[in-house]
């Protein structure tokens, strides 16, 4: 495939999305945000899924006055209830009758420790198991959809992520790096769990990954004050190999979601240094993230922590 930009994929390699159906989570700013804005622009419907009804509000304003007539649809959603997702996923098969695209995008990263509306570490409860259960409760619109596709978004720090089956909930002990670390290797271990089920089914739906890198976005708010400032933009000219624009950070999920040529249990981020920036390409993932048997138990204990069932 040509790339319009030298070689790079760009924004403008989407392509025509005119006809389906994307829904996103954590789409009222940073990534999610992006990634609607432009989906939306090449004619995608774009369904924006957050907690607050306000900032719901805002975001869907703000994408239809950049794009007058852009299709916008808005959903209330908080991952760390199960009740929520269940209700969020109930309203999405109502109102929609096919899902061509969900990007579980939502996350939050470094939290202080706490605990989901159903008693889970907040951190692996909200990027993991929400998301693991509005999958599973979306998954027969994916099925009947076909060429449709599941996009998770990971990041750098799932290298660090260690699956301590005895202790998911980090009641023994919580270190927030290291709970965010876990909660993106979940993301990818669900990912190529989800991957291989579809396929032997043979089924037309694929489940894909990607990480952004290093972007500015509201989820480095728990971060140190010497971190933020190290990201921060007034600095450009000196951290620009280590942190990129939300847009930019976009690409790769935006890659996963359209790219005709994509496979399902690819893994997209950056092109640059220690995949930090850049352009989205194909990237590796650690060792533990392909542990099949690792797989497998995390998707029975998530299967027993959510109470959803998947219908492959």
């Amino acid at each position: 495939m040509k790339h319009r930009d030298g070689g790079r994929w760009t924004a403008s390699d989407v392509g025509d999305q005119d006809g389906r159906i994307a829904v996103i989570t954590g789409a009222t700013g940073g990534l999610g945000l992006e990634t609607a804005r432009v989906l939306a622009a090449h004619g995608a419907t774009v369904v924006l899924l957050g907690r607050d009804p306000a900032k719901l509000a805002a975001a869907k304003a703000e994408l239809q006055a950049g794009r007058p007539g852009a299709a916008v649809e808005i959903g209330e959603l908080d991952l760390a209830s199960l009740e929520s997702v269940r209700k969020a996923a109930a309203d999405l098969t109502n109102r929609f009758g096919k899902l061509d695209l969900l990007i579980n995008n939502a996350g939050l990263m470094m939290s202080p420790y706490g605990l989901t509306k159903d008693g889970y570490e907040l951190q692996f409860g909200t990027n993991h198991l929400g998301h693991f259960a509005l999958t599973g409760l979306l998954m027969k619109s994916l099925l009947a959809t076909p060429g449709s596709r599941v996009v998770t978004v990971s990041s750098n720090a799932h290298r660090a992520g260690r699956m301590n089956f005895a202790d998911l909930n980090s009641a023994r002990h919580y270190q927030k790096s290291a709970a965010y670390g876990r909660s993106k290797l979940a993301n990818l271990m669900f990912t190529y769990e989800l991957q291989r089920r579809l396929a032997a089914a043979k089924s037309q739906t694929i489940a894909l990954a990607a990480h952004p890198g290093t972007a500015r976005t509201d989820l480095t708010r728990h971060l140190s004050t010497l971190s933020k400032n190290a990201l921060s933009p007034r600095f450009a000219a000196v951290n620009f190999w280590l942190v990129q624009d939300a847009a930019m950070g976009a690409l790769p999920i935006l890659r996963a979601a359209t790219d005709q040529a994509a496979v399902g249990g690819t893994y997209y981020g950056p092109d640059g240094f220690m995949q930090l920036t850049g352009y989205p390409v194909v990237v590796t993932s650690s060792s533990r993230s392909h542990n099949k048997q690792a797989q497998r138990r995390l998707w029975v204990e998530s299967e027993q922590l959510t109470g959803i069932t998947y219908p492959v």
